[in-house]
């Protein structure tokens, strides 16, 4: 007789597939992981490695109720969103004129700090003096040239504030949709504006440069220039890409570099939401922050990781338990 199961069903041999499904699970994850990191580490890596590379494009792409937040860190040839690009009582005469005067005071910053770094003989300096008051004639007689241009886009821009500030401007969609069209046909008008202007102050630098006796001297004056807050923000970020994709590939604090990219990956995001007409898709950096919120949630994301070895050498490794150091 055999013994009496109370009610229970008799023990069955462990199915096979069942048991494989934890590994391949882990090693899933684990997969997930490196592929997001290698993403991340190689992106960051290339934007170091070109020395043209800027979020400037991303920044003006942006729409949405953060776009003025994202392109308010563009670099600016004068100061255009104050004169300019500002919706205010002015004549375009005074806007223009205040825009070169803030250009040409950019331009004897610059002078200064250059002069500072690597001085000029007297001969040279005075040189340098006419070759700045030659570009701001330079500069006047361009904006001379597009005078009746700045006055319709001063225009505009007057226009466009009066219509933004009108109830349900941001409600609607269509509305939404026109007053977006409008402010980038504005801001592409500006940006070759302030481009042909910025063209002005290279050839500027250039005559600068010419006065200088050695290489020396000019490797000098260049590094006096002051890094635009764009160009720290765009290292800082590329670093960031780099050391989270690194650490996710070696596992090493997996759910704090993880979390890192999803708050990453939620500002790309931020930028063209999904609600807003025009807006572009975004359904690859979606798909990514899902991938980052499992790895950082599930107590496995760490597995063959440096968390994995390193868990047992952690001082908090008693207090936080078996899913503390990326695990």
């Amino acid at each position: 007789m055999s013994a009496p199961t109370h009610g229970r069903m008799p023990a069955s041999s462990p199915d096979p597939i069942a048991m494989r499904l934890p590994l391949l699970a882990v090693a899933a994850l684990a997969f997930l992981r490196i592929v997001c990191g290698l993403h991340f580490f190689l992106e960051g890596l290339s934007h170091l490695r070109d020395p043209d590379w800027s979020s400037a494009g991303f920044r003006k792409a942006a729409v949405g109720p953060l776009a003025d937040w994202y392109r308010s860190g563009l670099p600016e040839t004068g100061d255009w969103s104050g004169t300019l690009g500002r919706a205010d009582d002015r004549s375009a005469d005074d806007a223009a004129k205040a825009w070169r005067e803030s250009v040409t005071a950019s331009w004897r910053k610059l002078l200064d700090a250059r002069l500072k770094a690597a001085p000029l003989a007297a001969d040279a300096k005075a040189a340098a003096e006419r070759g700045l008051e030659a570009a701001g004639q330079e500069l006047a007689a361009y904006c001379k040239g597009i005078a009746d241009d700045l006055a319709d886009y001063r225009l505009q821009v007057g226009r466009l504030a009066g219509n933004e500030r009108k109830p349900g401007s941001q409600d609607i969609p269509f509305e939404r949709e026109r007053l977006a069209k409008k402010q980038k046909e504005l801001a592409g008008q500006a940006a070759g504006w302030m481009k042909d202007a910025a063209a002005i102050g290279q050839k500027l630098v250039t005559t600068w440069d010419d006065q200088l006796p050695d290489a020396a001297a000019r490797s000098r004056a260049a590094a006096a220039v002051d890094p635009s807050p764009l160009w720290k923000a765009d290292r800082f970020v590329s670093w960031s890409l780099v050391t989270i994709g690194a650490c996710l590939v070696l596992g090493l604090a997996t759910k704090f570099n993880a979390m890192g990219g999803v708050f990453f990956l939620a500002s790309v995001i931020a930028t063209q939401p999904f609600w807003v007409p025009g807006a572009l898709a975004t359904y690859d950096q979606w798909v990514e922050l899902a991938a980052l919120l499992a790895i950082a949630a599930l107590p496995i994301g760490g597995w063959s990781g440096l968390d994995f070895f390193l868990k047992r050498w952690c001082p908090l490794g008693r207090c936080c338990g078996a899913n503390s150091c990326g695990r």
